[in-house]
């Protein structure tokens, strides 16, 4: 996890770390917000996902390849969200954290964001969970400072609010502010940097889960997707469906679901042996897309409907405007 902390980066204002409405403000022109979440160390699949934007008619780049096909900040007008699970399961889990780091110190500050996931959340309490087969589970003390510094930093958030969605690994059930749950995170991260390399650290790792649980919380005895757990650990299932707006990652699916007022975009996992499938949203005041790459290395666009559904599990495709704007690129 050290890796996150390649290149330093400290937003100082406390407004920009949590949403974008500052930048609007700032700057006159609403960024767009592009999110991409659970690249689980799948690096390849993060470029091609990241490069749709690139590759559609519509769009400017969020990033473009070097001469060494690294990612770079392509300096236009936008913020660029990961959702949560950076690490585990591919095998470029460092290469990833490198990616982000550069990219949050090359973009302007408060263009690049990370959302916890559970298993940032796993790294944050390794010597806790029992999950020493993944690499975020094999985090030691160097590993836990960097991440709890990234917090401090504001790079590394609970949520972050957008236009019309709150950005969260997980979700919640309730409605929640980002500030406060963002403040939430500092508290625990302060904790946890206090007890790092002390008696009290594997104590404080397991206290702060229960003591910052509406971020941290792993739910009840059935497991820690389970009813009742935090922004990081919730499973999709269980948001009901006056739950509030969000975009989130964690629950698995082939392609970008909607369920009520929710949007899931964890699709790299399932697609990781086909050809295309991972995907970016892009958010703007009027609009929310994904951008999915195509088995023929295309692009396609998908519209969704902005606002506030009163309804209960639409079909998925009900809630799709099959507006084929741009085409497949």
């Amino acid at each position: 996890m050290r890796q996150i902390q390649q290149h330093s980066v400290a937003v100082t204002n406390q407004a920009r770390r949590d949403g974008v409405a500052s930048l609007e403000e700032s700057t006159g022109e609403p960024p767009a917000i592009v999110s991409i979440s659970d690249i689980h160390g799948y690096l390849n699949s993060a470029h091609s996902a990241l490069l749709t934007l690139r590759d559609h008619s519509e769009h400017d780049p969020v990033v473009v390849p070097d001469t060494d096909g690294q990612l770079q900040w392509a300096n236009e007008n936008y913020v660029l969200l990961f959702n949560g699970d950076l690490t585990d399961r591919g095998d470029k889990n460092e290469a990833v954290l490198r990616m982000v780091s550069r990219l949050a110190a090359q973009a302007p500050p408060g263009r690049v964001r990370v959302t916890l996931g559970n298993h940032e959340a796993i790294a944050l309490s390794a010597d806790h969970f029992p999950y020493s087969q993944w690499y975020a589970g094999r985090s030691d003390g160097e590993d836990r400072r960097a991440l709890i510094n990234a917090i401090h930093d504001g790079l590394v958030v609970a949520a972050y609010q957008g236009y019309n969605y709150t950005y969260a690994h997980a979700g919640a059930s309730k409605p929640y502010n980002t500030g406060t749950v963002n403040q939430r995170l500092v508290e625990a991260a302060h904790d946890l940097l206090n007890a790092l390399g002390t008696q009290n650290d594997t104590a404080i790792q397991q206290a702060v889960i229960d003591q910052y649980s509406r971020v941290l919380g792993t739910g009840d005895r059935r497991g820690p997707k389970s009813k009742g757990a935090g922004l990081v650990w919730l499973n999709l299932k269980h948001l009901p469906p006056n739950a509030p707006a969000q975009i989130v990652g964690h629950t698995k699916f082939e392609t970008p679901q909607r369920q009520d007022n929710v949007v899931c975009q964890n699709v790299i996992i399932k697609n990781r042996h086909s050809k295309g499938g991972e995907a970016v949203f892009i958010e703007t005041p009027d609009e929310l897309v994904s951008l999915t790459r195509t088995q023929d290395g295309g692009t396609r666009q998908q519209d969704y409907w902005v606002g506030i559904s009163h309804s209960t599990h639409l079909p998925d495709q009900e809630w799709l405007v099959a507006r084929a704007r741009g085409g497949v690129n």
